[in-house]
């Protein structure tokens, strides 16, 4: 080749490399999308960046974020930036909730909504997954065949809008981030993130730690867990410490004595049984006999352990399921399907990116021989069929890495938690040396509440002091 052929074609690489980096993040200023108490000033805005960095003629997407300024006049200069979990939950609420916390007392607060949720423009939203999954149950149709046919319509439905779904992804998310504390000017932040985006806000860290000047983390899932290889070990551990803690301080041993034996035998015994209930679906004028399986009554006690006030109503739950009095939590379960149930399509392409693109369905195979009753039971709502079909390029495999970090951290878990086992907090403690762990031992999945705001507050001021703490149901290690 001659060398005028050469230099045209890195010529040319070097245009395309350059278009796909081409972009200034901006601010559009915005009405706030939430209320929040207007005795706090605030300031609303879309940040503006491409919907997919690597193709140099993407669309711009606009997301929303709301600071809301401490009213404080020695307000310290690092603020909290929060996203939401899920993935796919919106995080804008948090901006009203947080004025009713002392976290804001000394710093400013900022909500940033991620792409492809409730707020931003576009959002990943459609009917089209629910719809198939209602459907599935009004006509007893398989239910693992609707869900992959109802995939496939929310796809096409989305792409017709041309929405690029390549473009949602943790690693597009962790450099818009990036991008809104460059236009914020924000040299020093602290980052505030729960399950999903508890991993989210790790890999914020990871990618550049120049900025970040400490996190909380609320029962985090950090990027490098394989969250399929571990959800029904999970799921077990919580109803193990539940089944024990209930026997234990129980007068009726012969109702609750021996209940995780229990549990497993009756849901072993019913593992290829169908069932029926009656049911009459909202604004409808008769009833269905409506199949289900194990796999509902599953799903109703996992429901429950995400219940806050309700997880000291699991093991009576259990005894009753166990007698065969099925039909309250059948219906509950069957009154969240039609009443709108179905994983977002941000849900959808962050989780087919990030986890299933990387999972080993040989490690599903050996969980399913130690617990066979789970065997078909998808404690996740988006599993590999699913990305099978929805076609996510996984996310870049230095994100799903483990790394050491020096920065301090306040992480957080209940004992209880059936999705982000308490174990992922001593594990970033082992690569995050300088963090500090709370364990709430009468709670789930998200454990902080109102009276754990001081312990925010005195971690946000003082990261590097040992928090004590004064409540019985909280560890502090």
């Amino acid at each position: 080749m001659k060398k005028t052929g050469i230099l045209i074609i890195i010529q040319i690489v070097f245009l395309q490399l350059h278009a796909q980096r081409k972009y200034i993040p901006a601010i559009e200023p915005c009405a706030c999308a939430v209320r929040v108490d207007s005795s706090f000033s605030t300031r609303c805005g879309y940040l503006l960046v491409p919907e997919n960095r690597k193709k140099p003629n993407s669309s711009i997407i606009k997301l929303p974020f709301i600071v809301v300024e401490s009213k404080s006049s020695a307000k310290r200069k690092d603020p909290v930036l929060f996203t939401s979990g899920g993935p796919g939950n919106s995080s804008l609420g948090w901006a009203s909730g947080i004025t009713h916390s002392t976290v804001i007392n000394n710093r400013d607060c900022i909500a940033f909504e991620q792409r492809g949720t409730r707020y931003a423009l576009p959002n990943l939203f459609g009917t089209e997954l629910a719809d198939a999954i209602k459907e599935s149950y009004r006509n007893n149709l398989s239910k693992d065949s609707m869900i992959l046919e109802g995939t496939k319509r929310y796809k096409k439905a989305l792409q017709s809008k041309g929405i690029d779904l390549a473009g949602y992804n943790t690693d597009e998310t962790v450099t818009d981030i990036h991008d809104l504390l460059k236009v914020l000017q924000i040299d020093s932040v602290n980052l505030f993130g729960g399950s999903y985006s508890g991993g989210l806000m790790m890999a914020v860290l990871q990618r550049d730690p120049s900025k970040v000047r400490s996190l909380v983390l609320d029962s985090p899932l950090p990027t490098f867990i394989p969250i399929d290889e571990d959800e029904p070990a999970n799921f077990m551990q919580a109803l193990t410490y539940l089944f024990q803690s209930c026997e234990k301080d129980s007068a009726d041993q012969q109702l609750y004595g021996n209940l995780k034996e229990k549990f497993i035998n009756y849901f072993n015994a019913i593992r290829y049984k169908t069932f029926s209930v009656s049911y009459q679906e909202k604004g409808t004028a008769q009833p269905r006999q409506i199949q289900y399986t194990k796999n509902e009554l599953l799903q109703a006690v996992l429901d429950k352990l995400y219940d806050r006030s309700g997880i000291k109503d699991v093991p009576y739950m259990v005894t009753e399921i166990i007698k065969g009095h099925h039909e309250i939590y059948v219906r509950r379960v069957l009154d969240g399907i039609f009443n709108g149930y179905g994983p977002s399509g941000m849900r959808l392409s962050v989780y087919c990116a990030d986890q299933t693109a990387y999972h080993d369905e040989s490690v599903l195979k050996q969980l399913h021989k130690v617990y066979p009753f789970l065997s078909g039971f998808h404690i996740n709502d988006v599993y590999r069929e699913m990305c099978d079909c929805w076609q996510s390029p996984p996310i870049h495999p230095v994100t799903k890495q483990h790394f050491y970090s020096d920065k301090p951290a306040l992480l957080a878990d209940g004992v209880m938690d059936p999705a982000c086992s308490p174990l992922y907090i001593d594990m970033i403690h082992h690569y995050m040396p300088n963090s500090q762990r709370l364990l709430f031992t009468k709670r789930s999945h998200m454990a902080f509440g109102i009276e754990s705001a001081r312990f925010i507050e005195q971690f946000l001021d003082k990261p590097y002091i040992k928090i004590v703490s004064d409540l019985p149901d909280v560890i502090a290690y």
